[in-house]
C-alpha cells in the first residue's frame, strides 16, 4: 500500500502543487497554443492528436518545425486525409518511425469517411476506432481536447510516479504498467484533467528528468518517496520498500538490486536491460546517367507499402548475408541488378565508395555503397517497385529516409 496513493488529502494536495507549478513554469510550445486558443473541440483535438504522433520517441525540439509546418499544410483532419501517402511521407522524411505518419493520415480517412467527420471523444472510443491510436494517445486526446477525467502514461509519467513512490519493479512489465495507469486515473484532476496530464508529463520532461534531475525546484517534492529516503539515507519511517508485503510486493526492486545511496532518486525507474540492435548490411547501388542539362540525375525506387520506411523512395538496395568479403558483396549486388535491369552487369562495373552506418531504434544498418554509371534509360523488370531518375535537388525534395540522403 505505500506505493499507492491512498490518502485524498495528499493526492489534493499534490493536484494543486502541481497545477500551481505548470500554470507558472509551462513552456510555449504551438501545440498547446493551438489547443487553448481552438473554440471547436474536434479541431483542438486533431491539433493534441498530430503532436503526441510526433512526439512519441522524438524530443521536442525536433518536433516543433515539423508540427508547424505540417499544420500549415493540413489545418485539419479533412485535409490530411485529402492527402496522398507520397506528399505525408516527404513531410515526414527526417522524423524517423515513418509509419507514424502513414497510421495518422489512415486514421484521418477512417474520420472523414466512417465517422462523419466527428472526433471520437472518450479514450475507450479513441483506441478502439481510430487504428494507430494507443492507450495513451487515446488518454491525451480525450482528457487535452474534450474534458475526459482520465490519465495518461508515457515515459516521463512512468519517471515521475516510480520516484514519488519508489517503485523499484521492472517499469517496462506489462503488470507494473497497468499499476501506474491505475495511480495516473486515480491522481488526474477532475476539473482540469488535461492540464494536469501536461503538467505531469512537463515535470517528468524539464525537472524529474532522468539523470541529474533538479529535485530541489520540484513542486511535489513533499510527496516523493525516493527523495525522502535520499534526505533520510536510510529506510523511510513508512515500512521499508525492501520489506514492502514482506518480500513478495509487485512493485518492490528485486531483493538483488539494493537501493544505492550513490543514485539518490534515480535508482528509479528501474527498466530491463536493453536488447541489442540486430546487425544488417545492405548492398545499395547509386545508378548515375548525365541528365539533360547536364546535371547528374539517379535512379530511385519507392520501397513497398508495409514494413520498414514503407512507401518512401531509396537508391536501389539489396540485403547482404552477414560476412561476405567485398568481392563477394559486389558480385552478388552485380547478380541482383543484372536480373532486375534485364542487362549485363558485371562486379568490374560497380565501383566501390564507402559504407553508411545508420542506427535505426532496434537495427543497426550498415549500407555498402556503390555506383554504377549507365548510358540513358534502364529498363527494369515489370515487377519492380516504381522508379524514377531524379537531380539532386529532386532527390532531396522528395521522400526518402535521411539514411539514404547519408548515402548521397
Amino acid at each position: 500500500a505505500q506505493h499507492l496513493f491512498n490518502d485524498p488529502a495528499e493526492i489534493e494536495a499534490l493536484r494543486g502543487n502541481l497545477l500551481a507549478w505548470y500554470d507558472k513554469c509551462k513552456r510555449s510550445l504551438p501545440w498547446r497554443t493551438l489547443a487553448a486558443t481552438e473554440p471547436d473541440p474536434d479541431r483542438r483535438a486533431y491539433a493534441v492528436w498530430v503532436s503526441e504522433v510526433m512526439l512519441q520517441q522524438t524530443q521536442v525540439a525536433t518536433v516543433m518545425d515539423y508540427y508547424n509546418r505540417w499544420m500549415q499544410k493540413w489545418p485539419t483532419l479533412q485535409a490530411l486525409a485529402q492527402a496522398s501517402l507520397e506528399e505525408v511521407n516527404k513531410l515526414w522524411a527526417g522524423l524517423g518511425y515513418y509509419s507514424r505518419g502513414k497510421r495518422l493520415q489512415e486514421a484521418a480517412r477512417k474520420v472523414v469517411s466512417e465517422l462523419a467527420g466527428q472526433m471520437p471523444r472518450t479514450a475507450e472510443d479513441l483506441q478502439k476506432l481510430l487504428p494507430g491510436v494507443g492507450r495513451y494517445t487515446a488518454g491525451a486526446i480525450a482528457s487535452i481536447s474534450y474534458g475526459q477525467a482520465t490519465g495518461v502514461v508515457d515515459g516521463n509519467v512512468i519517471r515521475v510516479l516510480c520516484r514519488l513512490r519508489c517503485i523499484g519493479a521492472d517499469s517496462s512489465s506489462p503488470a507494473v504498467i497497468d499499476w501506474l495507469w491505475d495511480m495516473a486515473n486515480a491522481l488526474v484532476d477532475r476539473s482540469r484533467p488535461g492540464d494536469f496530464n501536461q503538467a505531469l508529463m512537463e515535470l517528468g520532461a524539464t525537472v524529474c528528468v532522468p539523470k541529474a534531475p533538479l529535485c530541489r525546484d520540484c513542486p511535489v517534492k513533499q510527496h516523493c518517496r525516493a527523495q525522502l529516503r535520499k534526505l533520510l539515507g536510510k529506510p523511510a519511517p513508512v515500512p521499508d520498500v525492501e520489506d514492502c508485503g514482506l518480500g513478495g510486493c509487485p512493485l518492490c526492486p528485486p531483493a538483488t538490486e539494493p537501493w544505492d545511496s550513490s543514485l539518490g532518486v534515480t535508482n528509479f525507474p528501474r527498466k530491463a536491460a536493453k536488447k541489442q540492435p540486430r546487425t544488417v548490411r545492405t548492398a545499395t547501388c547509386v545508378l548515375e546517367r548525365g541528365g539533360c542539362h547536364g546535371a547528374p540525375e539517379y535512379l530511385i525506387v519507392q520501397r513497398p507499402s508495409t514494413g520498414l520506411l514503407a512507401g518512401l523512395w531509396e537508391f536501389p538496395s539489396f540485403p547482404l548475408a552477414q560476412g561476405l568479403q567485398e568481392e563477394k558483396q559486389r558480385k552478388v549486388l552485380a547478380d541482383h541488378l543484372q536480373t532486375w535491369m534485364g542487362q549485363p552487369v558485371t562486379a568490374e562495373d560497380l565501383q566501390f565508395i564507402g559504407e553508411v552506418i545508420h542506427i535505426f531504434s532496434h537495427i543497426h544498418q550498415t549500407y555498402v555503397v556503390y555506383s554504377l554509371p549507365v548510358d540513358g534509360d534502364v529498363t527494369l523488370d515489370p515487377a519492380s517497385s516504381p522508379s524514377r531518375w531524379v537531380t539532386e535537388e529532386e532527390f532531396c525534395a522528395s521522400a526518402v529516409s535521411t539514411a539514404m540522403k547519408k548515402v548521397l
